[in-house]
């Protein structure tokens, strides 16, 4: 006797062949019925006998390792029983039909795959040299898509009419295409066109424009490249001439240039890639992967100034990969196409409009881009990637919490390195990377970007969640939207949330947070804390000692107002140190009256400005031009074996504990008169940093019993730091958390923002 299961599939099944995989799956096992997207998913009805759909279930639930689509995740199954049972003879895809609640998880864009790439590079394959091939299992998703469910007709593609022998493939069941929504060829798909500085059409043919972008590459020019989610600048990694002219025309002296190769091999020749980085880089996501530089490579100095690792990625879309077959084209600064950190730029017309000063040439097509999306950016922690940056290839997945939330939620997240996120049942959806927003223009594409996802995933948020902070940006319109209170949560309890929301994890943890800046419950701005917290409270255990911070803002930026705030607890005369810092005895005497009267200065505890402050003491710079800079250059200058470390001191302040970096400076202080090697002395330091967070983990077990560590802060994204604390914590006995998914720094803040909130309407 048949029966027939209505069977309700989520997680990431939209754009990656799941339906196709279904119509196969339950030929299989012969069965009638059909499957179709919705809003919450895809929707399945199968009829058969019994024995037969239990093997249909078994097999879907089982089947990831050797049968699912390598696009797809599920994250959850449910099958009931439909009394009625149809006369039926076949199985069929239907249309999807249009519904209200949207649910459904939107795939990430990904990196072409290999059999997309060996059809284009085959002669006798009708996509043969087409920079738009794709397949169920890569291409456009996210940045294409307008409304779920994920259907030709809501993306980009929809004005692209397929051809015939599109369509063929497109409605074959056994087909690597079938009901792929981006499918096109030369025929009846997007064209790429090159253009000069002011738009106008150098070349159409599509060979000839990728052979004469590659001959402009050559001479040194700067192209515009239209890709996934936005226009690269790229430029011959290799000429410093050109990289430099990039450099002044970008506006972006200091920060340092992402590169482009065509594989692993080629990079290798340039930086140290281990396993690990190799499957990064090859991965489908292909994110950017910070590696250690090689000495004396032919690398231009000014890709990354001052700094010993390099961040590369391979070639994601089929246009690079076509461009990088090209002679004399072997490794390419490729960096976001904007002017210093506005938002990347998308749109032809504006590219052209505000990009035609910087770039000679510009490489586009007619594919819209709905939705830019920057390149996400990974290091290698502990073995395994931990992300920098969030966006291509990562987002729009959500985080799945084992309990949903009884209301929709918006949380605001953080001003610098801004993410924001929405709960929605038990989903997360943190956004890709959004920027810094002091800057008016990404502040507008903040408020932009809210509304596209609000749209996209159709949520109405009734709880609204923001920082502490009053004068942050994103506090101010969660405050303005809200039309009610709003759910202030403090910076770095929201760090420690993001953890445990990563790791769907409810227990109480001991959170270490190393970070640049975040206002306190008491009024002082923290950055070194240890927390005894959960998702529903937390209490402050301890931290740094205080010292006095002087300039507001500007003490992130110029390393004396975090030194001579340092330097006021020592005894020791650093006359000499802060006359080689600032030679200007009288702006060094101006600061030291505002830190003694206590004129625009606050009290700090932040591991971020005593990392400032060190690299300033050993001559490495004065000021950071861009966010980390001079710590940056204070790990490059780590000279690696060094196992000592100073001293670890700490001091009680009542029932919180209080690390004293007194000990450790004036240590410091005495290596450098002793002429002991900067190498050296960071190294020492960065090992006193991680020792300090060992001991701060070992006293809360002590007081509490807990033997779950979670780590945060953007201090974290320092890969010796982070390998050293996590490598030593787990040598003393405890179980580390780390974020994977979700960065370490500021951009992961709204999604602890949110899990908290969450945590307080579960359903």
């Amino acid at each position: 006797m048949k029966i027939r299961n209505k069977i309700v599939i989520q997680g990431q099944v939209q754009g990656v062949g799941c339906r196709p995989f279904i119509y196969r799956l339950a030929s299989q096992f012969d069965l009638t019925g059909l499957v179709f997207n919705d809003s919450k998913g895809v929707v399945v009805e199968i009829q058969g006998v019994e024995a037969s759909i239990k093997e249909f279930l078994k097999t879907l639930e089982q089947g990831s390792d050797r049968q699912w689509p390598p696009l797809m995740n599920i994250t959850s199954i449910r099958s009931t029983l439909i009394t009625e049972v149809p006369a039926e003879r076949t199985f069929e895809i239907r249309k999807s039909p249009t519904a209200a609640d949207k649910a459904a998880h939107v795939t990430a864009d990904t990196a072409t795959c290999s059999e997309c790439l060996s059809e284009m590079n085959d002669p006798g394959d009708f996509r043969y040299r087409y920079p738009f091939i794709n397949c169920t299992n890569c291409g456009p998703r996210y940045t294409i898509v307008k409304t779920i469910p994920y259907d030709r007709c809501n993306t980009t593609m929809a004005g692209f009419q397929m051809c015939d022998k599109c369509a063929e493939q497109y409605n074959d069941p056994n087909d690597r295409r079938f009901h792929a929504q981006p499918v096109a060829c030369p025929e009846c798909g997007p064209v790429i066109r090159q253009a000069d500085s002011n738009g106008k059409d150098i070349e159409t043919d599509s060979d000839k424009v990728i052979s004469g972008a590659a001959a402009m590459l050559r001479d040194g020019k700067i192209l515009a490249i239209k890709g996934l989610g936005g226009f690269h600048l790229a430029v011959d990694a290799k000429n410093e001439t050109a990289v430099q002219t990039l450099r002044q025309r970008k506006l972006r002296d200091h920060k340092p240039f992402a590169l482009m190769a065509s594989s692993v091999g080629s990079v290798s020749q340039y930086a140290e890639v281990d396993d690990v980085a190799a499957r990064l880089l090859q991965s489908p996501q292909s994110p950017i992967v910070l590696l250690p530089g090689k000495g004396n490579s032919d690398i231009a100095p000014s890709v990354g100034q001052g700094l010993g690792t390099l961040g590369f990625m391979l070639c994601y879309t089929p246009l690079h990969q076509l461009l990088f077959a090209e002679d004399g084209i072997d490794v390419l600064v490729m960096t976001s196409a904007n002017l210093s950190d506005e938002p990347l730029i998308c749109d032809n017309d504006e590219a052209i409009e505000k990009l035609g000063g910087i770039a000679d040439a510009f490489v586009m097509h007619d594919r819209d881009i709905y939705r830019q999306v920057d390149d996400s950016i990974v290091h290698v922690v502990e073995g395994g990637a931990a992300l920098i940056r969030r966006s291509r290839g990562y987002s729009p997945r959500p985080v799945i919490m084992e309990t949903a939330a009884e209301k929709q939620i918006f949380a605001a997240g953080a001003d610098m390195k801004n993410t924001f996120c929405f709960v929605k049942g038990d989903q997360l959806i943190l956004s890709e990377h959004i920027g810094d927003l002091e800057d008016s223009r990404v502040y507008r594409h903040y408020v932009e970007s809210i509304k596209h996802r609000q749209s996209l995933f159709d949520i109405q948020p009734e709880v609204f969640v923001s920082d502490l902070h009053p004068s942050y940006l994103s506090t101010q319109y969660a405050q303005s939207i809200s039309g009610s209170d709003v759910i202030q949560v403090q910076h770095h309890w929201a760090h420690i949330a993001s953890v445990l929301a990563e790791y769907d994890y409810h227990d109480k943890v001991i959170g270490l947070v190393a970070d640049g800046t975040g206002l306190g419950s008491d009024g002082a701005v923290w950055g070194c804390e240890c927390l005894i917290a959960s998702l529903g409270e937390f209490e402050r255990f301890g931290h740094l000692r205080y010292f006095p911070l002087a300039g507001g803002d500007s003490a992130s930026k110029q390393a004396l107002r975090p030194l001579l705030g340092l330097l006021s607890n020592i005894e020791a005369g650093c006359d000499d140190i802060i006359n080689t810092i600032e030679p200007d005895g009288e702006r060094v005497r101006m600061i030291q009256a505002q830190i003694s009267k206590n004129i625009n200065t606050v009290q700090t505890s932040s591991m971020g400005r005593l990392f400032d402050a060190v690299a300033a003491m050993l001559g490495l710079g004065s000021e950071n031009q861009f966010e980390a800079q001079l710590p940056m250059r204070l790990e490059s200058a780590l000279q690696k074996g060094v196992e000592e470390a100073y001293s670890v001191s700490f001091m009680p302040d009542g029932s919180v504990m209080q690390l004293d970096y007194v000990p450790m400076l004036n240590e410091l202080l005495e290596d450098k008169q002793s002429g002991v090697p900067a190498g050296v002395i960071s190294a020492k330091f960065h090992n006193w940093a991680a020792g300090a967070m060992v001991e701060f983990a070992m006293k809360a077990r002590q007081a509490t019993g807990i033997e779950t560590v979670a780590l945060s802060g953007g201090v974290f994204c320092n890969n010796y730091l982070a390998n050293r604390t996590i490598q030593l914590l787990k040598k003393s006995g405890f179980f580390v958390l780390f974020k994977r998914t979700v960065p370490a720094n500021d951009g992961g803040v709204a999604l602890g923002q949110a899990a908290i909130a969450a945590e307080r309407f579960k359903a």
